[in-house]
């Protein structure tokens, strides 16, 4: 057994969790909540879960962790529906008990000497950007000069409002904000290519290269980048990144077999200080340095 699969040993717990919530969105998404105690007690932002969908299908299918109360037990989890397993998984019922092995992965790791956090997810990607907003604010820290920044193609599967809170350089159409983090005080933004009101018109990297442009440098100095989301996007969040000089670390989705390191089926290159290694996602990830995937020309 290699060092890495080591370290995971005893961290994955595998759980028959109780659905207590599922609820049905628009865009068939569906916000999933469970009672699954070991896994609330140690998941982490960028974390994810690896759920079987029904007894009948063998396969699971690896899901961002988008919250986790350790004093509940409680996990939720955003996924929309793709394929015939999470269309299994949205039929099942609160009651209904599901398989469910997790937390699984590294998560972010947050730099407290870069107090501005930039937050950008996208799709499904957008989970772990809340958790990870919810986790540093938890921890006491500042995010009134940070900014969330979240896209997606269908309906918002969250209380959007108008937001009261500033964050300059940001298109005049993206006026609303997720309220959840509005309650919370952490500023945050919409992006879509869909004509949805108050959400910007375009991509959310066009958000954050207005946001991070209007910084003065010494507090473009302050910001550290984290996103989730598909892969075209995180590419040119990598880009953003690289042109403003922002640390920036990205969580990768792959499709995945037995999420525990064992199959290498998620394996991707990495560019190290010795060359490119094949790492996996699952154990060596899913965040990685943003330089790493995509570095620099």
């Amino acid at each position: 057994m290699s060092a890495s699969n080591r370290a995971h040993r005893g961290t994955i717990h595998l759980e028959e969790a109780e659905i207590i919530e599922q609820a049905a969105h628009p865009g068939e998404q569906f916000i999933l909540r469970v009672s699954a105690p070991e896994c609330a007690r140690t998941a982490v932002a960028g974390s994810f879960a690896h759920i079987r969908c029904d007894a009948d299908i063998p396969m699971r299918r690896p899901i961002s962790i988008m919250r986790a109360d350790p004093v509940t037990g409680q996990v939720d989890f955003l996924y929309k529906i793709v394929g015939s397993g999470l269309r299994a998984l949205s039929t099942k019922k609160p009651g209904d008990a599901i398989s469910i092995m997790g937390p699984i992965g590294n998560g972010f790791s947050a730099d407290d000497s870069k107090p501005r956090k930039l937050m950008v997810g996208g799709g499904v990607g957008v989970p772990p950007m809340l958790f990870l907003a919810a986790q540093l604010a938890s921890c006491g820290t500042d995010l009134s000069g940070s900014l969330v920044l979240m896209g997606s193609e269908v309906p918002f599967p969250f209380n959007v409002v108008k937001s009261k809170l500033q964050a300059n350089g940001i298109a005049a159409d993206a006026t609303h904000a997720l309220a959840e983090l509005e309650t919370l005080g952490i500023p945050s933004r919409l992006a879509s290519l869909r004509d949805y009101a108050g959400v910007h018109t375009g991509y959310v990297t066009a958000l954050a290269s207005g946001w991070l442009n209007a910084l003065p440098s010494a507090e473009r100095e302050q910001v550290e980048m984290f996103a989730c989301g598909p892969e075209p996007m995180l590419e040119a969040v990598a880009a953003v990144a690289a042109e403003f000089g922002v640390a920036c670390q990205l969580s990768l989705e792959e499709v995945m077999a037995c999420a525990v390191g064992g199959c290498a089926g998620c394996a991707v290159p990495v560019h190290e200080a010795d060359g490119i290694a094949m790492r996996r996602v699952c154990v060596d990830g899913p965040v990685f340095a943003a330089e790493s995937i995509y570095p620099a020309a």
